[in-house]
């Protein structure tokens, strides 16, 4: 049974080990892969035990990040309650509309994480053929859950 010490010696040993090969051990008449840039790595075997935690816990970083940036149902229900204020007359049928207008309304006083939902380009997807130049609120609330 290796000691504490010892370990960490054999890890930073893998590392350095790793590092040198990745770094300098590429050596080669033909330099242009330089540019171009790398878009594969491949998964770390068993035996490599550094990197297969370093992938770990890159991608338990990655998906907190993610998770932050995702609405929890507060905020959904905030969302809910400005666009349905804001809506526009005249309802179409049962269905509650907005327009351009109020939308950037609803986008400016909505939380930092709906911003990038309340842009033109989204207004534009949404718009079908309302003689008024609205959208559903219901469809936008709809496409914010599916893509937030």
């Amino acid at each position: 049974r290796k000691s504490e010490q010892e370990l960490k010696d054999e890890e930073m040993e893998l590392f350095t080990k790793y590092y040198v090969e990745w770094k300098g051990g590429r050596k080669s008449g033909n330099t242009s892969y330089t540019n171009i840039p790398r878009f594969y790595y491949r998964l770390p075997a068993e035996d490599e035990v550094l990197l297969q935690k370093l992938r770990e816990e890159s991608r338990a970083v990655f998906l907190q990040r993610k998770s932050r940036e995702l609405l929890d149902n507060e905020e959904l229900q905030n969302l809910w309650f400005l666009l349905d204020k804001h809506q526009t007359l005249p309802m179409t049928g049962e269905e509650a509309m907005i327009n351009y207008e109020n939308f950037l309304k609803v986008g400016e006083t909505a939380v930092p994480k709906c911003k990038q939902f309340f842009t033109a380009k989204i207004f534009a997807k949404l718009l079908h053929n309302d003689p008024y130049g609205r959208i559903s609120i219901m469809q936008f609330f709809n496409y914010v859950m599916r893509k937030g």
